[in-house]
């Protein structure tokens, strides 16, 4: 899971802002499965949503950084 993800970062110079987004969403989708079994009181699932989290926030600064990008390209 984690090795998807940092394989997808480095890509998003490549992708457009809404495939970005798109996997940020699909990264959430599955946080909020784990999210569920930490409320359950599963820690190793509270791991691994703080870990999405961390991955997510990252991914949210790769599409600002985009954005701000292809603003400036314009």
């Amino acid at each position: 899971f984690i090795t998807i993800i940092i394989t997808n970062m480095n890509r998003s110079s490549v992708m457009s802002v809404t495939d970005m987004i798109k996997g940020m969403m699909q990264r959430l989708e599955i946080a909020l499965g784990d999210a569920e079994k930490h409320d359950r009181g599963n820690g190793a699932a509270g791991t691994r949503v703080r870990v999405a989290m961390q991955y997510i926030k990252a991914e949210g600064q790769s599409v600002r950084l985009q954005v701000q990008n292809d603003k400036k390209s314009r």
